[in-house]
């Protein structure tokens, strides 16, 4: 593919400022959180204002996914339990939770199954944070979604792609438009200004042998990806086995015994996990 339509492409990608995806009240709270004199009272306030949005934070931090299943009883003590950056991926990924539903059947599943595998892996690895390695999973296809709504023409040709060629969506993106959702995610959690151990996990966790700085993050999320596609949680686009880097296993220093412990976990939380829907 030419420069000049990887540029274009590009472009038309970025327009997704244009979506009504991120509710105002990001971009406030956001502000606030920059903000040393900010206390968190202030910022739950903000985002309580919107009582859709609140109703859907409470929901997915008490699911399974993030450890504290129907303990987290307002946004304030979600704010403090899980961190601002926690509650901003799970903003970004309710506000577009309707457009993967509409264009692309079970990608919302596969995000939350990765999201859940995710928290499993970071933890057995002694990782602090699991939420924040959980909210990366639930990010990792995000640049799927935008595809699909900014470049509908594009999006068919790769679904066509992974059918005429038998490949996985990832290939087929790279073969129709010269680069795959991670890249898009990288322009993405740029954009939207997400912390950069996210950002990266997001952009790396197809190559997390490339992370230059959160590779643990990139790792987990690489696993999280794979395992959940082992599982066949969800839609991510194809129906072929993803490639697990070995590099991924030995920089979370995991044994095969190790993943056989974290499947049967998921196995365990998937049930509770497919009922997390708006």
């Amino acid at each position: 593919m030419d420069q000049d339509l990887k540029t274009s492409v590009k472009g038309r990608i970025l327009q997704v400022a244009d979506l009504p995806t991120l509710p105002d009240v990001l971009e406030e709270v956001t502000r606030l959180v920059e903000d040393p004199d900010a206390s968190s009272e202030a910022i739950a306030k903000v985002i309580s204002r919107d009582q859709v949005l609140s109703a859907k934070v409470l929901k997915m931090v008490n699911s399974p996914i993030y450890g504290f299943p129907g303990r987290i009883s307002s946004i304030q003590h979600a704010l403090v339990l899980l961190g601002f950056n926690v509650i901003r991926g799970i903003i970004i990924s309710t506000s577009v939770f309707d457009m993967m539903v509409l264009n692309m059947k079970g990608l919302w599943e596969h995000s939350l199954g990765c999201a859940t595998a995710c928290n499993i892996i970071a933890r057995r690895a002694g990782f602090e944070d699991p939420e924040e390695y959980a909210v990366a999973g639930l990010l990792h296809d995000l640049g799927k979604v935008v595809t699909a709504v900014q470049l509908p023409d594009l999006h068919s040709a790769i679904l066509k792609t992974v059918r005429d060629k038998d490949m996985t969506y990832f290939q087929a993106e790279k073969d129709v438009m010269g680069f795959g959702h991670d890249r898009i995610n990288a322009w993405l959690a740029r954009h939207w200004g997400l912390p950069p151990n996210i950002r990266e996990a997001m952009a790396r966790h197809h190559s997390p042998h490339l992370a230059e700085f959160y590779k643990p993050m990139a790792c987990v999320v690489h696993l999280g990806d794979f395992l959940v596609r082992l599982f066949e949680f969800g839609n991510s686009g194809d129906d072929q086995t993803a490639y697990l880097r070995p590099e991924a296993l030995m920089e979370l220093k995991f044994r095969m015994s190790d993943l056989d412990k974290v499947m049967d976990e998921m196995a365990d939380q998937f049930l509770e996990v497919s009922d997390v829907t708006f």
